[in-house]
């Protein structure tokens, strides 16, 4: 899928977290056009979370991100954490 598209960010978040989002998004994009380690995967999930810790909003940001981009937070993160080790890739 073509990358042209705006990331569902918060514009009152610091630089910091908006790094951290974008480091996990782009995670998620490499899930499903080149693969990725799951652990480098979660490992961003982790970061992501400290700055979207509600769960309500995680998914609200799903939904939007996977609108835009056609890719699923929900369903990169359960390969990843169905796998033990290794590389996860999502899509064709």
């Amino acid at each position: 899928m073509e990358k042209n598209y705006t990331y569902p960010l918060n514009l009152s978040w610091s630089t910091e977290e908006i790094s951290s989002v974008l480091s996990f998004l782009n995670q998620v994009e490499k899930a499903y056009e080149t693969g990725v380690d799951r652990q480098l995967l979660l490992d961003a999930y982790t970061a992501f979370k400290k700055v979207v810790p509600s769960k309500g909003e995680e998914r609200q940001m799903d939904r939007d991100f996977e609108r835009i981009s056609g890719y699923s937070i929900y369903r990169a993160l359960q390969m990843a954490k169905e796998r033990e080790k290794g590389r996860i890739k999502l899509g064709n």
